[in-house]
């Protein structure tokens, strides 16, 4: 059997051999080593990693940080995108519109002006000083925009002939949403909204423009310490990968168990 060769059909993914699997990963491994090996090989650099390693405890506890604001905004952009979701299909229409003025404002404007303006100018406001939960929530608003967007494409991909046929049994609105639409709404957000939980750990790197002594922050004081920019800059890309990758690995365990037929 050839070893790099498999079906195209992503659903027969689970029957490819293990041995094919492992050279295929191995040869894709190998490739991009051999790229990026060539290319710091011709920049001919003088790696000094030991002046960086001083500061390795710095690099700890920033990448902490990143990990404790990216929790705490990951679950409220969340819980924040949901209610806008079901909020957008409300019969209430001024819910209805402010949850479109919300969304539409968020994703029309970039996050590095909104963190400024809720920091500087909302927040100030307010009388709130702490950049740190005025961080988590920036970052929750602007990604609860882009997952209320992707649970309402989830929710209104649920044809109209099954929300028709649970009215029919007698169940209620609520009761509709619980057993005929989340169910499979959830599978086909999972793709799209493991991307946007990316995307919202890498955006939390934006808050070192507000002083929050994150991961970025930190690597950019190791780099103005030490001025070894590859050195400080690399662990900040494979830290971030390390916060990543799970969340794809999961969302592809999640799809393959709640996968059905149509």
């Amino acid at each position: 059997m050839n070893l790099l060769f498999a079906p195209h059909d992503s659903r027969e993914g689970s029957a490819i051999p293990l041995p094919a699997r492992f050279v295929g990963i191995l040869s894709a491994f190998l490739l991009v080593t051999l790229v990026f090996a060539y290319a710091f090989h011709s920049l001919q650099y003088h790696w000094g990693w030991e002046s960086v390693y001083a500061y390795r405890v710095k690099f700890v506890k920033g990448w902490l940080m990143t990990l404790a604001i990216s929790a705490a905004a990951l679950l409220m952009s969340l819980l924040i995108g949901l209610c806008t979701a079901l909020a957008q299909r409300s019969r209430f229409l001024p819910l209805r519109y402010l949850s479109k003025l919300y969304i539409e404002g968020i994703r029309g404007t970039p996050l590095l002006v909104q963190i400024l303006v809720f920091f500087y100018v909302v927040a100030d406001a307010f009388g709130v000083g702490d950049r740190y939960a005025v961080g988590v929530i920036t970052l929750s608003l602007f990604a609860g925009a882009y997952i209320s967007e992707i649970i309402r494409a989830g929710i209104e991909s649920v044809g109209e002939s099954q929300l028709e046929s649970g009215r029919a049994i007698g169940l209620t609105r609520a009761q509709i949403y619980r057993y005929v639409v989340f169910p499979q709404a959830f599978r086909q957000t999972l793709p799209p909204l493991a991307g946007q939980f990316a995307s919202l750990i890498k955006d939390s790197s934006l808050l070192s423009i507000i002083a929050v002594s994150e991961f970025t922050l930190n690597a950019q004081e190791v780099n103005a310490f030490t001025y070894s920019t590859l050195e400080s800059y690399l662990p900040l890309a494979v830290g971030y990968l390390v916060l990543t990758l799970p969340i794809s690995l999961l969302s592809r365990q999640l799809e393959k168990r709640y996968r059905y037929e149509r």
